[in-house]
C-alpha cells in the first residue's frame, strides 16, 4: 500500500531546529509514493499503524459521500439505518454515519471499514455479503437501488487509516466530528501528509486532541482527509480559550513559524480544500 516520508531538509532549506513551515523557510520532502497492490494481494495481510501510529495506518475504508434528494433525507438516514444489521450479518463491521450540520454540500457521510481489497472481495467475504443481502437484493432492485433513488448526488472515496480499533475508539461517545478534506498541489502530497502530522503535534501540545489521517487509494479526488472528534460544539470552542502565547509556543514546537502561520502554511500545500461539521448519527446491529 502507500508509504510516505517524513520531510527532510535538503540544500538551501531550513538548519536543524529551526521553524521549517514559514514564508521564508521551505520545507522539502521526499515522496516515497508506492502502491504495492501486487505485494499486498499476494500477502493478503490486513494492515495496522506502526507502534505510537495509531493516528495513521494502512487499514482501509469506503467513505461515501450522500446528498438526499430534495425532502427525502430523513428516508435515507433511515434506510441507512435499517441496512446496517444486514453490513453486520454480512460478517463486515458496522457503518458509521456522520449527518453534516455545517460545511460541505453532502448530507450524510458513511464511513465503511474494509480491511483491505483482498479479504473484503475474497469469495468468502463476497458470500457472506449476498447471503445476507438475500435472494433477489441487487444493485438495481434490492437496498442498494432503493438507497440510489434517495441520492442527488454521491461520491465514494477509499482511503488508507488508521487501524478500525484506534477508529472506534476516537469517535466514541464523541457527538460532533470535524472532516477535513483537501487535494494536494501537484507533487506537495508528502508534504501535505507531514502538514497533518504537525497539526497534530501543535493541537496535543496546546492541550486539543489530534485528529486522524486517512490518505486516498481510489475514487475521489481528494488526498488526505482528517477526522477530528469532540463531545459538543462547546468542546470545539474551547480552542478559543487557550492563551495566545500558549497556542504560538504549541505552534513553534510543532514546527510552524507561529500560530498565526499554521493555516497559512497549509494552504501553501493544496488547491483545494472543504470543512464539514456534523454529529454522528446512531446505527445498530440489530
Amino acid at each position: 500500500m502507500r508509504s510516505y516520508t517524513p520531510a527532510v531538509e535538503g540544500p538551501g532549506r531550513c538548519p536543524p531546529g529551526a521553524a521549517r513551515p514559514a514564508p521564508f523557510c521551505g520545507l522539502r520532502a521526499t515522496s516515497a509514493l508506492a502502491l504495492l497492490l501486487a505485494t499486498a494481494v499476494a500477502a493478503g495481510a490486513q494492515g495496522t499503524a506502526s507502534p505510537g501510529m495509531a493516528l495513521e495506518g494502512n487499514y482501509l475504508y469506503r467513505f461515501s459521500m450522500l446528498q438526499a434528494a430534495p425532502g427525502r433525507l430523513v428516508e435515507l438516514m433511515d434506510a441507512l439505518k435499517a441496512h446496517a444489521p444486514r453490513v453486520a450479518a454480512g460478517g463486515d463491521e458496522l457503518p458509521f454515519i456522520v449527518r453534516h450540520s455545517q460545511g460541505d454540500h453532502w448530507d450524510l457521510l458513511v464511513v465503511y471499514p474494509m480491511g483491505n481489497l483482498v479479504e473484503y472481495y475474497s469469495r468468502d467475504r463476497v458470500g457472506r455479503r449476498e447471503a445476507a443481502a438475500g435472494a433477489g437484493d441487487s444493485a438495481r432492485s434490492g437496498t442498494a437501488g432503493q438507497i440510489g433513488s434517495m441520492l442527488s448526488w454521491h461520491e465514494d472515496l477509499l482511503v488508507e487509516g488508521p487501524p478500525v480499533e484506534a477508529f472506534r475508539a476516537h469517535v466514541n461517545a464523541m457527538g460532533l466530528l470535524h472532516f477535513e478534506m483537501m487535494q494536494a498541489l501537484p507533487g506537495r502530497l508528502a508534504e501535505l501528509v507531514e502538514e497533518r502530522r504537525m497539526e497534530n503535534a501543535f493541537n496535543r501540545e496546546r492541550g486539543r486532541g489530534e485528529a486522524l489521517i486517512f490518505t486516498r487509494e481510489l475514487g475521489a479526488a481528494w488526498d488526505v482527509v482528517t477526522l477530528a472528534a469532540y463531545r459538543n460544539w462547546r468542546h470545539y470552542a474551547e480552542s478559543e480559550t487557550i492563551p495566545a502565547e500558549v497556542q504560538d509556543k504549541a505552534a513553534r514546537k510543532a514546527g510552524f513559524a507561529g500560530a498565526g502561520l499554521v493555516g497559512p502554511y497549509m494552504r501553501t500545500l493544496i488547491s483545494t480544500h472543504r470543512d464539514t461539521l456534523g454529529p454522528p448519527v446512531a446505527v445498530s446491529a440489530r
